[in-house]
Order: structure tokens, then C-alpha cells, then sequence
């Protein structure tokens, strides 16, 4: 097989949305790009300096991900040098690690010609990643909801997602086995129950469209975000200001310490530029849902 170079991009996602634990996702429109060049051996070389850190050679997620499919199937792995540009902060609860297990996939599916069909993908990244949540987001693209039982995947895929997005992130990382670490073990039947109607209203209104009624559902969570929430200090502030200028509504991203916030296309400039002003410690994303999901394509140079 001739080798051609070419890249691959892959959205960011934020997780949970409140009471959707571990199984909503929303594709934003902040990306990792990954350019794939015939080396005599592997490794990784990123652009952005808060990446550094991240291993280079085979021990990258990257390749690990590349390594976990070609054993899955058979395949002779051959070797590349993965170039990373990424728009996607480190470490902030918007999916970097789904975004780079995405890519993987998709590399690894290019470079072996295994041609997999998307339902097997999303079931790789799932058993990758733990939970289905962000690495469908980030495969699909727009708003995922998901059931993973560790067997059986369902999704159902909302493409068209109405609503502009600000990401607050704060300067400092929070690492998911940290965040995980808050959270108990066992949740009273009553507070299950709440949450789950939540999640349940939530689900139904963004199907129709109706984020006014999702986002008051979404900060109606008591699955983790009563656990978490004492890690942002200005988390109820926070809050109140969204919703004094027009947000749908609130929820920590992911595993945090980002927090994500909905709001109508059109206000949220006027919302952004209060919150800048208010929590100057905060960085000030203003993005919205990616469409799309994970693309390969030829590279141009």
C-alpha cells in the first residue's frame, strides 16, 4: 500500500451537563489536529507548549490508542511521526484524552486500511476511555446521550445543537483520578431518583430543542457536582451572574475544573465580557458545538 501523509481532527467535548454522569456529551468547536508523516519509527511532537509534558514516543495516548486497535485485529502497526496541534487546554474537563483516543482510532483505521464501521469505533473508544460521554461527542460530533453497561452501546445523536457556549477555565489542572476521588460510593436512593429525572427531563428537552427547560435540568444534579463543587471557590457567584445575564444554565465540564456554561447565540459576548470582568482568573472561551465529529484528510503542505 503506497503511503500518503494526511491528517486527522477531532473535536473537544465537555461531559455530563449536570445529571447526564458519564453519559452526555457535547462536541465543541475547539480541536486537536494530528498530521501523520512516514517516519522510520514513532513519535509525537506537539505544538503547544502546556503539552510538553506528555510522553513522545510509545508510550503516548496517541500511539497506545494506534497500538490497542492494530492488536485488536490482527494488524501490523507501521510506524509514523505524529505531529499535534491542538486548540483543546490540557487537563481542563474538556476531553483531551477522549479527543486523543479519537484520534487514534481514526489514525489507526487510516494507516491499516481496516475501514471500520462507526459503531465499532465508538465501542473501542468507550472501552478505552471507561465511558461513552465525551469520546462519542468527539467521534459523532454535536450532543450525544449514551448507556454503556460494559457489554452493550446505545447512543442516540442529536447533530444540531442550538445554543452558543462559554468555557470558563481556571488556571490551574484538576486530574481526573483526583475529581473521581471526591465523588462517593454509594448515592442515597432519593438523591438517584432526583437526578435521574433530571438527566430524563434534560434528555427530552434538548431533543426538542428546549434548552430554557435543560438548562434549569442541568443544575439540578446531585450524581457529583454537590462533591465538586467546593474545588471552585466562586462556583455559586458564578452561577448567579449567568443567569443574571441570560444563561440557560451551569454545570462543571467533565471531571472540571472548567465549567461550562449554555446560553442563547447573540448574548453570549454581553455574558462573556461580565464574567471577564468579574473573575479575571478565569480564561474566557467563547466557542459553540462542533457539528461534526472526527474527519481524516489528506495532508496539504
Amino acid at each position: 500500500m503506497s503511503w500518503k501523509d494526511f491528517s486527522v481532527r477531532v473535536p473537544a467535548s465537555t461531559a455530563n451537563l449536570g445529571p447526564g454522569f458519564d453519559s452526555i456529551g457535547l462536541a465543541l468547536d475547539l480541536y486537536l489536529t494530528v498530521h501523520i508523516a512516514k517516519a522510520g519509527a514513532w513519535s509525537v511532537e506537539y505544538a503547544s507548549e502546556s503539552y510538553q509534558s506528555l510522553p513522545k514516543t510509545v508510550d503516548n495516548l496517541l500511539i497506545t490508542t494506534i497500538q490497542f486497535v492494530a492488536d485488536r485485529y490482527g494488524k501490523k502497526m507501521p510506524t509514523a511521526k505524529l505531529t499535534v496541534e491542538t486548540d483543546i487546554p490540557l487537563g481542563r474537563g474538556l476531553g483531551s484524552s477522549a479527543s486523543a483516543i479519537a484520534a487514534g482510532i481514526e489514525i489507526a483505521d487510516r494507516l491499516m486500511a481496516l475501514e471500520l464501521p462507526m459503531q465499532e469505533k465508538l465501542v473501542i473508544g468507550t472501552e478505552l476511555e471507561g465511558h461513552p460521554d465525551n469520546i462519542s461527542a468527539s467521534l459523532l460530533g454535536g450532543l450525544t446521550i449514551s448507556y454503556w453497561d460494559g457489554k452493550k452501546l446505545a447512543i442516540n445523536h442529536i447533530a444540531d445543537v442550538g445554543i452558543a457556549v462559554i468555557i470558563l477555565v481556571p488556571p490551574v489542572e484538576l486530574l481526573t483520578a483526583e475529581s473521581r476521588g471526591l465523588l462517593p460510593q454509594e448515592l442515597s436512593y432519593a438523591a438517584a431518583i432526583q437526578s435521574s429525572a433530571a438527566a430524563n427531563v434534560f434528555s427530552a428537552a434538548v431533543a426538542v430543542g428546549d434548552w430554557a427547560t435543560a438548562g434549569e435540568m442541568m443544575e439540578n444534579d446531585q450524581f457529583h457536582e454537590p462533591f465538586r463543587r467546593s474545588r471552585f471557590a466562586d462556583f455559586s457567584e458564578i452561577r448567579k451572574t449567568c443567569r443574571k445575564n441570560g444563561a440557560y444554565g451551569t454545570s462543571i465540564s467533565g471531571a472540571g475544573p472548567s465549567l461550562f456554561i449554555a446560553i442563547e447565540p447573540g448574548q453570549e459576548l454581553q455574558l462573556a465580557s461580565a464574567l471577564k470582568a468579574q473573575y479575571p482568573n478565569y480564561e474566557c472561551l467563547v466557542t459553540k458545538p462542533a457539528f461534526t465529529g472526527v474527519r481524516s484528510f489528506e495532508r496539504v503542505v
